[in-house]
């Protein structure tokens, strides 16, 4: 058996949190409740209602229905605009000038 809906809610906003680039404490500020709150959500000591599902998704531009299909769905589709910049999506690396080298 797969993944359970509680357990896919806490990997989906796992996945969101490190797709965007966003702390707990970022995603509790957006949410109106407190670090530890999100903290004990994504423990799981305690459960993310639907409230909470929607605003979750509000927050990061999905549909709610992609953030309870999963981690994969839900980062897929994550908008453009809201994910972190990586190092290899910023741009080739302009090689490094070596003093004495050849020309």
């Amino acid at each position: 058996m797969g993944m359970s809906l509680e357990e896919r809610m806490r990997s989906a906003v796992a996945a969101l949190l490190h797709a965007s680039g966003e702390s707990q404490t970022d995603l509790a500020a957006a949410l109106g409740v407190s670090q530890a709150q999100v903290s004990r959500r994504q423990s799981g000591t305690a459960a993310w209602s639907l409230t909470d599902c929607e605003a979750v998704a509000a927050h990061y531009g999905i549909d709610v229905l992609d953030l309870l299909a999963g981690p994969t769905r839900a980062t897929e589709a994550l908008p453009a605009t809201r994910r972190r910049v990586s190092a290899r999506q910023a741009g080739p690396r302009r090689p490094a000038v070596v003093e004495g080298g050849a020309s």
